[in-house]
């Protein structure tokens, strides 16, 4: 005898955007995740500031704008793809290291609403400084504590 699968609880998913084709691969995927499914996108921008601007208090402030003005366009960018989708969704940005960032969003998110499932989604990148220094992918990789989907 089998007993019935239980219905899925809803799924949130927290998508790394910064307008990239990787990143909007990641989020095309993470729409067709929730297709028949009960969830929401969370679209995730991090603002990232090398160390060689961070050493600037002039260059930090006008790169905190500069994130800003980004993040606005993002947003924009986002509401577009996402106009015609049954599912909800909200855009939050974020300064730090990407990673850490898109843990500490799904982090928040998981002890907020521990009867969801929280998934991170992101884009792969070819490029070979990627593969030489690292990505946010691998690094995701080796520490999310939530389920991780990585969009070749």
């Amino acid at each position: 005898m089998s007993t019935p699968t239980p219905p899925p609880g809803n799924l949130h998913l927290v998508v790394g955007y910064d307008g990239s084709p990787p990143a909007i691969r990641a989020l095309d995927a993470a729409i067709r995740l929730l297709s028949g499914r009960t969830g929401r996108v969370e679209v995730v921008y991090v603002g990232h500031l090398s160390s060689t601007v961070m050493l600037s208090p002039g260059a930090v402030a006008e790169m905190e704008s500069e994130f800003g003005d980004l993040a606005r366009d993002l947003r924009a960018e986002v509401e577009e793809k996402l106009r015609d989708q049954p599912q909800p969704w909200d855009f939050q940005m974020r300064q730090g290291l990407i990673a850490e960032e898109l843990i500490a969003a799904a982090e928040s998110i998981r002890d907020a609403h521990p009867e969801e499932s929280v998934v991170i989604v992101v884009g792969s990148s070819s490029h070979a400084t990627h593969r030489v220094v690292g990505s946010v992918a691998v690094s995701l990789a080796r520490h999310s504590p939530v389920p991780l989907v990585v969009v070749p």
